[in-house]
């Protein structure tokens, strides 16, 4: 599927600092319906600032935010989330303790007549989701914890799609997981983008971001050094531009 004209999520000249340190420094950034947008860089890069910031954890310092072509302006992760932003933090998708449904409704649980919750209806339409994502759920109720790696990610990509995200952002999803978690978990980004949703996929993976990456944004000490289509880079050469480049090589050679 192809992007539209107006990007589903964009940020223009955002900068952020936290005391002395400048974080973010005129950082731009469009993830367009229907693809993929990948968002690398090192560690301290500035990725887990911008990501918040479009998650609604934090406000830039400067620079506009806009969804669906109009500024918005989140003052927390709720109002990101009404707008329909969904992240799906590394650390922070489920709740290992909490239950399969629970987890996969967090407080948006069908409600009977009498407003308690319909806890057969929970069931029934969690492990429909679920099972559109390949997991088999024979229990609701068990813990969370109980799952794999790969299964809680899915589950909370479930989630995002059942409850209508018009942007995805995943927070390094595959960085945990074997090679065949990682690649059902990549399988699902691409569901996600076929089913039109714009998403932001921050890893440091550059082979998983090549496998399903349409665009590719690389960040760099808080600023973007290089911004590219698929079909105008390599996968060496985007390893080449998240790696450094003429640095690393300028680095080793100083040793």
């Amino acid at each position: 599927m192809t992007g539209t004209t107006t990007p589903a999520i964009e940020a223009r000249s955002i900068s952020k600092g936290f005391g002395q340190v400048e974080a973010l420094r005129d950082v731009s950034l469009a993830a367009n319906t229907g693809q993929v947008t990948c968002l690398l860089g090192d560690n301290g890069a500035g990725k887990s600032t911008l990501i918040k910031i479009l998650s609604g954890v934090f406000r830039p310092d400067s620079g506009r935010l806009l969804v669906d072509g109009s500024e918005v302006s989140f003052g927390s992760p709720r109002q990101a989330l009404d707008a329909g932003v969904s992240t799906v933090f590394q650390d922070l998708a489920t709740i290992p303790l909490m239950s399969i449904v629970r987890n996969f409704f967090l407080g948006r649980e069908p409600l009977r007549r009498s407003r308690l919750v319909d806890w057969d209806a929970a069931e029934r339409t969690a492990k429909a989701a679920l099972g559109e994502m390949g997991i088999r759920v024979r229990d609701g109720s068990q813990p969370v914890g109980t799952l794999s790696g790969g299964e809680r990610q899915s589950l909370a990509i479930a989630r995002a799609l059942h409850f209508g995200a018009s942007v995805l952002i995943l927070d390094e999803p595959t960085s945990a997981l074997g090679v065949r978690e990682a690649a059902n978990a990549l399988r699902h980004v691409g569901t996600a983008r076929d089913r039109g949703v714009a998403v932001i996929l921050i890893t440091h993976n550059v082979a998983h971001a090549f496998a399903v990456g349409d665009r590719f944004v690389v960040l760099d000490r808080g600023t973007v050094s290089a911004a590219r289509a698929r079909t105008d880079v390599t996968s060496e050469e985007l390893h080449d531009l998240m790696a450094g480049g003429d640095e690393i090589e300028r680095l080793l050679k100083a040793t």
